[in-house]
């Protein structure tokens, strides 16, 4: 049975997805829309810098199959913690395709926690999804 997912919108109890939210609005509000998902992932990589979040781009992470470590590895974006996947896109919005390829990248990594950006309109847009192990 797969895990259920949680779809957070606001959660005050968790700082480091906020301290990486207001990295993703300051890079928005400088750059605005328009640039490809490069420009925006390098940008952001010099916030998180300056503000002293962990972070490691196009980070490799294991992908498992039925308890098996498989051969071929997942990219992310962004990996910060250790354990945050950081999605970005660039486009006129988010689709639940986007959605499911998260929820797809969490399931499969064993991860948590993820933030999906898009910054291609003219304010920020963002998820955060949750992959609840503990039901």
């Amino acid at each position: 049975m797969k895990p259920p997912i949680s779809q957070i919108s606001t959660d005050s109890r968790d700082p480091q997805t906020h301290a990486i939210i207001g990295a993703a609005m300051e890079v928005h509000r400088e750059l605005g829309p328009g640039f490809l998902e490069a420009v925006y992932q390098e940008a952001l990589a010099l916030e998180f810098a300056a503000r002293g979040i962990p972070f490691q781009r196009e980070a490799e992470t294991p992908i498992y199959f039925k308890g098996q470590r498989l051969s071929p590895r997942y990219r992310a974006d962004l990996l910060c913690y250790e354990d945050i996947v950081v999605e970005l896109k660039a486009q006129s919005a988010l689709t639940r395709h986007d959605e499911a390829q998260v929820i797809n990248y969490l399931r499969a990594t064993r991860l948590e926690r993820s933030l999906l950006f898009n910054f291609g309109r003219p304010s920020l847009e963002f998820k955060r999804l949750i992959l609840s192990k503990s039901v």
